[in-house]
């Protein structure tokens, strides 16, 4: 049977459904990921866009990445939560927040990208394939 998941914001107004199994799971490190969240890193969710279905209003803020990339992020125009995003170095792919799921016994992340920027305090209790800035394309995939 195939895992059905899922995730809204902060005040339930926009929410996703994914099915099935998350293609990746990592950790970002960047800047930009510490700004969005408020936080030291993000944790992003990677599905297939044919396994997510969105539902509710969103507003789009897009901004440049990495090597002259695009990435847009999708939040609530209501409580300002940034629930998902796709990015151009992932087509066909969209990632959500892993908090947003609400759900303690997630899988784990199995990357850790952008850790020039990791604050050094923060450590993992699992394995995580580690990366100075942002994978590859070739890797990402």
């Amino acid at each position: 049977m195939t895992q059905i998941r899922k995730a809204h914001c902060s005040c339930g107004s926009l929410s996703v459904e994914t099915q099935g199994e998350p293609a990746l799971v990592a950790v970002c490190h960047c800047i930009e990921c510490q700004r969005r969240t408020g936080s030291a890193f993000g944790v992003s969710v990677w599905f297939k866009n044919e396994q997510v279905r969105s539902e509710g209003k969103s507003q789009t803020y897009g901004r440049t990445a990495q090597e002259n990339r695009t990435l847009r992020t999708e939040f609530c125009p209501n409580c300002g939560t940034s629930l998902y995003w796709q990015a151009d170095l992932r087509p066909g792919m969209t990632a959500i927040a892993l908090g947003a799921f609400g759900d303690p016994d997630f899988t784990a992340p199995s990357r850790s990208i952008w850790e020039t920027n990791r604050h050094k305090w923060v450590e993992f209790g699992c394995e995580l394939a580690q990366f100075p800035e942002a994978a590859t394309v070739q890797a990402a995939k």
